[in-house]
Order: structure tokens, then sequence, then C-alpha cells
């Protein structure tokens, strides 16, 4: 048995989440899709004053873990959050808070 296997697939989803925001940069990108319906990349980078290389990063992170997702209109991608992962992670830290 493997220490992996001693965790929920929820805890584990929730970890992965908490690891993904474990960056200001990350938790600035949040907010900021939080506060829009979507935002492009150039956008984000006029916001936030990292190189866009950076941000591209940041994002690829907030991606693979599924807190946001990105719609590809050529040639930009406008990214969102992603509504029911946020969701989940709302209400799993709200009761690991309580």
């Amino acid at each position: 048995m493997s220490s992996r296997d001693q965790y929920t697939e929820a805890n584990i989803q929730i970890a992965k989440f908490c690891k993904a925001l474990a960056h200001p940069a990350r938790i600035t990108i949040i907010q900021l899709l939080l506060s829009k319906d979507s935002c492009v990349c150039g956008d984000i980078v006029k916001e936030i004053p990292l190189a866009q290389s950076t941000v591209s990063q940041h994002l690829k992170e907030l991606k693979k873990t599924g807190l946001i997702q990105g719609n590809i209109t050529p040639p930009q991608v406008k990214y969102c959050i992603n509504k029911e992962n946020w969701q989940t992670l709302r209400e799993s830290l709200k009761s690991l808070i309580k």
C-alpha cells in the first residue's frame, strides 16, 4: 500500500489546487479573472508587472490543475475561472476551516 492510498481523491485534489495557488502571482491572476468574465494573456500582462513568458507559465500551472480554463480564439487565448472546480475548492476549504 502506498502513502497515496491513504488519502481520498478529494483531499488529493484540494492539495493540487492549493499547490497551484501557492504563488502570489497566481493568486493575483485568479483575483483578476474572478473580477472579469474572461481575459486574454496580453491583458493579464498589462495588469501584472511580470514578463509575458512568466505570466504564461503561471497560467499554464493554473490551467493544468483545472482552476482556470482557456478558449482559443486565434491568435489569442481567453482565460476564465473554471467555475465548477472553483466552487469545489471553495466548499472544500470552507469545510476544512470550520
